[in-house]
């Protein structure tokens, strides 16, 4: 059955984002990256040495997160002692980063461990966390009003023909009166 209106696979589908469309594609060129690394730095130092330093990462990177998530869970608690919210680090810096950091180093690859040394730098971390923060805001005041957003404000409706009823939600607080008749639950 025809409709009239113009019908293509290509409008059918919705696009996908360029990071969707991407990521497999970096994450096999970075698996294949460290592979070579990997195999470079076992012919010129050799199998053992990588072997230790592969052992090394997973080490010193349990030992990061284990101390980053003590630190959150005692800030946590003093927070909740004191009746507020958790602050962020004692430096500035959450640590989010640091247990990321951790993570690339469990993580075989000497890549994935230079990029979590790296993540471990103070210095480092608050220009990560700057810059996630700015792309965040930035794309918070992008969103169109129809987003999530407005997800909250709007509520659609279906009838039982099928057709899609969009309406906004208004709460009026009124209390009944005592004594007085309340609507019905159905109708």
């Amino acid at each position: 059955m025809t409709t009239g209106a113009p019908s293509s696979p290509h409008t059918d589908r919705p696009r996908r984002s360029r990071l969707r469309r991407y990521l497999p594609l970096g994450v096999a060129l970075w698996l294949v990256l460290e592979i070579w690394l990997l195999t470079l730095v076992a012919g010129a130092a050799g199998g053992a040495t990588v072997f230790l330093l592969l052992v090394a990462g997973v080490v010193a990177g349990s030992v990061v997160i284990k101390r980053a998530g003590r630190r959150a869970f005692r800030n946590l608690n003093e927070a909740l002692r004191r009746g507020g919210s958790p602050e962020r680090g004692g430096n500035g810096n959450g640590n989010g980063l640091t247990m990321l950091g951790g993570l690339l180093l469990i993580i075989p690859g000497l890549l994935s461990d230079v990029a979590g040394l790296l993540l471990l730098l103070p210095p480092v971390q608050r220009a990560a966390s700057r810059s996630t923060e700015s792309a965040l805001e930035k794309r918070l005041r992008a969103a169109v009003p129809g987003s999530l957003g407005g997800a909250f404000q709007q509520a659609r409706i279906h009838r039982p023909d099928g057709k899609v009823v969009q309406g906004e939600v208004i709460r009026e607080d009124r209390r009944p009166e005592p004594g007085g008749q309340r609507p019905p639950l159905t109708h």
